[in-house]
């Protein structure tokens, strides 16, 4: 139940704390005396979008807090899953700056605007001005009748089965080409695979055959520059070569470092670099038969690695790897075509099971639905002949359709609102103040099946007056009782009942404007109501009415 509720520079309200209590309240005031900003408020305090605009003019934000307590315990167990204290009460903190940066709070701790709205939803429903016209949209009509049937359990189960049938549906149509489509794909695969697999490519061997032309393109120069190193190490014939030189050296520091010990590092390291040139000259000279000039086998390696770069070009592919993996992806693709056929077969049993299945389900819930409606009309019948509206009689058209999402089930509200007269669409008979009285009907019906502590209705009496203004004003304490509702009204006759009556008042102070929320007591009840009896001019006699209405 909402029990507090502070706001801070929200559009005309500077500053502004209001308490509710069980039971009906009722708030009353001018027209743009801010009973809009305060159901704005309690909106962004519900995680719906707010807007900059919002904010007062001159402020740098507009902040609301919202206190609750009797905290249902669906809305506990959903706030210790989300990892927020779930105590006694709750308090819901939100602001946006006036540059349109938006935060929230639960209980101290960041939150998101998805938390919120999630929790939310279970502390508070609020019904607009305007809700009333969505019994206009036969769309709606199948949630107001599960609202009422209460069926979750049935809706579920027949959704779980309904979505795998939609997904074994998906795989049958993938797999249900027609016989030319089929053949011609499996020829093409196996051209792939056969041209691939001929090929008798390996991983890496791109790479080595670029490696091997790069050195037989190339032979005479790295034999010629061979050579020299070779004869640069060993001599020949015309001159000793650096190995020779070294060992001579190496020679004559040893003799020496007989007299000179200090000599003796200087011989060792001479005596490593000649057996070091001395055995690179052996291994050059070993390499000479390696690069004799083969022209079949450059051309061995130029086919092959064009056969590479085609392949390459006509699969899209960069490397030999991905030749690779693209044949092993064609092979996969054409055991899957050719045991499609088995496969087929298989997923039409299962869809026709699953079909079944849903079939069976969907009627479930078809009865539940039919079943719900008997009574809900029953009860819309009681709350309507209530709210004056004698003679209201509700049909529903409902027809069985191919199954989808929600179910097998097509319906619409009809109705008939003088007797004699065969219920039409809701659509077109309802006038406006009609439709207000069917949705509290509605509202009332619906408020005994779920758990939401706080209802609010914004001007429900919107389009009536009279006798029929005072039927709304007892339905709503009726449907007060053991529950909290709010009610913004115009209408004295609503006003009248109130458990705790709240005036919202505009005031201008110099050059701007400011809102106030004043609870009322017996005698600003009575100022209150006689103002919305005569308006501006109050006489004796408007203020006796308003006594006789509280005292009725």
């Amino acid at each position: 139940m909402l029990t507090t509720l502070r706001i801070e520079n929200v559009a005309v309200i500077e500053k502004v704390q209001v308490q509710f209590t069980a039971g009906l309240n009722v708030l009353t005031g001018e027209t743009g005396a801010g009973k809009s900003i305060l159901i704005d408020s309690i909106s962004a305090i519900l995680g719906n979008r707010i807007s900059r605009d919002l904010v007062r003019t001159g402020a740098s934000k507009a902040c609301i807090w919202a206190t609750f307590d009797q905290i249902p315990k669906q809305v506990k167990m959903q706030l210790e899953q989300a990892g927020y204290d779930a105590g006694d009460e709750v308090l819901i903190y939100r602001e946006i700056s006036s540059e349109g940066k938006s935060s929230c709070r639960i209980n101290g701790m960041p939150a998101t605007v998805a938390i919120l709205k999630e929790l939310s939803n279970g502390l508070i429903n609020i019904h607009g001005q305007h809700d009333s016209q969505s019994l206009t949209d036969p769309s709606k009509h199948l949630g107001i009748i599960d609202a009422f049937a209460q069926n979750q359990t049935e809706y579920t189960a027949y959704r779980k089965v309904y979505k795998e049938l939609v997904a074994v549906k998906r795989q049958a149509d993938a797999l249900s080409l027609d016989e030319a489509e089929k053949q011609r794909k499996m020829d093409t695969l196996r051209f792939q695979l056969e041209e691939i697999d001929n090929a008798a490519l390996q991983t890496g061997e791109e790479e080595r055959l670029s490696a091997r032309r790069q050195i037989v393109t190339h032979a005479q120069t790295i034999l010629e520059q061979i050579s020299i190193a070779h004869n640069s190490l060993a001599g020949n014939d015309e001159y000793g070569g650096a190995a020779d030189m070294l060992g001579s050296a190496s020679s004559a520091l040893e003799h020496a470092s007989v007299l000179d010990e200090t000599l003796q590092p200087i011989h060792e390291k001479l005596a490593d670099l000649y057996y070091t040139a001395r055995e690179l000259a052996v291994d050059l000279a070993g390499r000479f038969d390696e690069y004799g000039f083969d022209a079949a086998e450059l051309d061995q390696l130029e086919t092959r690695l064009d056969l590479i770069y085609r392949l390459k070009q006509k699969y899209n592919c960069v490397t030999v790897d991905d030749l690779l993996a693209f044949a092993e992806k064609a092979r996969e693709e054409l055991e899957h075509i050719e045991r499609a056929d088995e496969t087929l077969e298989q997923l039409n049993r299962q869809k026709q099971e699953l079909y079944q299945e849903a079939k069976k389900l969907a009627e479930e819930l078809t009865k539940t639905r039919l079943s719900a409606f008997e009574r809900m009309e029953q009860q819309l019948v009681e709350a309507c002949t209530f709210l004056n509206m004698p003679g209201v009689r509700f049909a529903l058209q409902h027809s069985r359709g191919p199954l989808a999402g929600a179910g097998q089930d097509t319906l619409e509200f009809y109705i008939s609102t003088n007797p004699g007269e065969a219920p039409k669409p809701l659509a077109k008979i309802a006038s406006g103040g009609e439709l207000s009285r069917i949705m509290l009907a509605l509202k009332s019906a619906l408020a005994e099946k779920d758990l939401i502590p706080t209802v609010i209705y914004d001007e429900i009496d919107a389009g009536v007056s009279g006798l029929a203004a005072s039927r709304i004003g007892e339905k709503l304490r009726q449907t007060s009782k053991g529950r909290q509702v709010l009610c913004i009204t115009h209408t004295a006759q609503i006003a009248a009942l109130a458990t705790s009556h709240l005036l919202i008042q505009k005031n201008i102070d110099g050059q701007r404007t400011y809102t106030q929320i004043h609870p009322l007591d017996q005698a600003g009840r009575v100022q209150e109501l006689a103002r919305i009896i005569s308006g501006d001019h109050i006489t004796d006699l408007s203020l006796a009415n308003a006594r006789e209405m509280l005292s009725l």
